[in-house]
């Protein structure tokens, strides 16, 4: 998407996610809809296979690999990120990371009840949806949120 691709530009979130690309050695190409994937990431944190930074998507495997039509639904979910950092700009982060907590707190997933990776589409991510810890109704643990 067009805004997408120029809101991340001016908000100088592509170009940190061109930074982090350029500093860990991945080699950037063009994806599809404005997206860049920067391929080859080698750095063991963040332990996903792909995360995204303004409009790049960097991933340990090939740019081929995600734009491989087989991973159309995990390239939408990368882009819908793209999506939410062209709304908060630098503020996606600290929203981003406070949302994890929130979501390892109540099921013991970063994922499962972020707000942000639910909107990107759990699933396509590849997160579990798991139940809360705690069920409101009896006040005890939840057998599904037992995560470590």
């Amino acid at each position: 998407m067009k805004v997408r691709t120029v809101l991340t530009a001016i908000n100088g979130t592509t170009a940190v996610g061109l930074a982090v690309a350029v500093l860990t050695g991945a080699r950037v190409r063009r994806g599809r809809d404005g997206i860049l994937v920067a391929e080859g990431y080698r750095r063991r944190f963040p332990p996903a296979m792909c995360f995204t930074v303004g409009s790049v998507v960097i991933t340990r495997r090939s740019a081929e690999w995600l734009l491989d039509e087989r991973r159309a639904e995990l390239l939408a979910h990368e882009a819908r990120h793209a999506g939410q950092y062209a709304v908060l700009g630098p503020l996606f982060w600290p929203a981003y990371w406070m949302a994890c907590g929130l979501s390892w707190a109540l099921a013991g997933s970063y994922g499962s009840h972020n707000p942000f990776e639910r909107d990107a589409g759990l699933e396509r991510g590849g997160y579990p949806r798991l139940p809360l810890r705690w069920s409101s109704a009896t006040g005890s643990r939840s057998r599904g949120g037992e995560n470590p």
